[in-house]
């Protein structure tokens, strides 16, 4: 393993493992070396929170230790920051999230949040229990490129058709890609309801993010 790849690796642990100042002191000695911002937000920081997100899916951790990875995050984010304003590839879009209606659980959108804040996105975050006009109403005065919904209640999924018919009642279909998850929700209703895309976890919302922006057509 090169001395790049033993870096990287080692800024992923540290986010994994909950360590603040570690993550921070090794984003700013990864730049000194002259690695790339970019990677290494990607390759070291990031990669470290998807590890965190999929220890807190298993059961392994569980919210204080996912706020703590976050935390780890944040000071990696800081030091890489006015960096990353000077790569092109860093404007990327503009995303509004959300826990759709009559659900309160925040927790798989907050890391969903905080991964795309960390991959160069504007975020707005409208929190729980958000009325489905209210989603529409945001993504049109935030100019976004990209609705995201959640929920973890089977009660609240119908939470979701509401967004995307409000947005074919108001002609603004077109306008934003809709993308949806949580626990209860799968690729066969985001195709019923007409969602551009379903993520099974915050890493594949990224993933599905850059994707749907790189694209012109809609992702089914």
């Amino acid at each position: 393993m090169s001395e790049r790849q033993e870096l990287l690796a080692s800024l992923s642990d540290a986010v994994v493992n909950m360590e603040e100042e570690a993550t921070g002191e090794l984003s700013r000695k990864a730049l000194e070396l002259g690695l790339d911002a970019s990677e290494i937000l990607f390759e070291g920081v990031l990669k470290g929170m998807a590890l965190a997100s999929e220890r807190y899916e298993s059961g392994e951790y569980f919210v204080p230790e996912l706020l703590l990875c976050s935390d780890a995050l944040y000071a990696g984010l800081e030091v890489l920051r006015p960096h990353l304003r000077k790569d092109a590839s860093t404007s990327r879009g503009r995303v509004v999230i959300g826990v759709v209606q009559g659900d309160t659980h925040d927790i798989g959108k907050n890391i969903v949040r905080i991964m795309l804040e960390g991959a160069g996105f504007d975020v707005k975050d409208l929190g729980c229990n958000v009325p489905h006009t209210a989603f529409v109403d945001a993504a049109v005065e935030y100019r976004a490129d990209i609705i995201g919904l959640s929920t973890l209640m089977t009660t609240s999924m119908d939470g979701m058709a509401r967004v995307i018919d409000n947005l074919v009642e108001r002609s603004l279909r077109d306008r934003f890609k809709v993308i949806i998850g949580g626990a209860p929700i799968s690729l066969a209703y985001a195709r019923k309801i007409g969602a551009d895309g379903y993520a099974r976890n915050a890493p594949g919302a990224i993933d599905l993010v850059k994707s749907l922006l790189a694209s012109p057509v809609a992702a089914g």
